[in-house]
């Protein structure tokens, strides 16, 4: 012990946190005990307890550090963009990140807290690239500002989601990302545009 620093705070969660996100990448969220991220961190459990109530929570905001934003699609038109938009969703879904994701969520059950903690990456942060898009959309005129609004703007990726979650697929076939696009989404936004002309004659 002599000679030995000891982390606290700031620096004993990121150390606890990059020993998760080691073990999770190796192992999965099945291979993930504290045990094993509590001797990789060079602490102990009851530090981890501290800070995370069980595996789950832990697991959860390791998956958050792994979860890297990409670059947002520019095609010019809203189609192109909200095709792109799902198509990079749907790789990720079916990448090895995407089955950690699906484990955390199968593991998360009905637990609507820990739910919770997953889909804040798909509430306000994973409405944002579809409000750029749209927002895209506005400012060349093709669509009306009042889709930009975060349900309207998640709807196709919520619906994606949906094909993982009910249907346990581990990828979606690209013409069901096409029928998002085209038959729900795009329709939606141009029925929007087309309320809010009603109401402003």
């Amino acid at each position: 012990m002599a000679g030995q620093t000891r982390r606290r705070g700031a620096a004993l969660e990121e150390a606890i946190l990059q020993a998760a996100v080691a073990e999770l990448t190796e192992s999965g969220f099945a291979g993930l005990t504290m045990d094993k991220v509590a001797a990789r961190a060079g602490t102990n459990k009851n530090a981890i307890y501290r800070r995370w109530p069980n595996r789950l929570a832990l697991g959860i905001a390791a998956y958050k550090q792994l979860a890297t934003a990409v670059p947002l699609p520019d095609t010019g038109e809203l189609r192109g963009d909200a095709l792109e938009l799902l198509r990079q969703a749907n790789r990720h879904w079916s990448s090895p990140l995407g089955a950690i994701l699906r484990d955390l969520l199968v593991a998360a059950g009905g637990a609507t807290e820990f739910l919770a903690q997953l889909q804040d990456q798909s509430g306000d942060a994973a409405a944002a690239p579809w409000l750029t898009v749209l927002g895209r959309a506005v400012a060349r005129g093709e669509a009306a500002p009042e889709v930009l609004h975060p349900r309207v703007a998640t709807v196709a990726v919520v619906l994606l989601r949906n094909e993982f979650v009910v249907r346990g697929v581990p990828s979606a076939p690209d013409d069901v990302l096409v029928e998002i696009v085209d038959e729900v989404y795009l329709p939606l936004v141009r029925r929007r545009g087309e309320d809010a002309g009603q109401t402003l004659e």
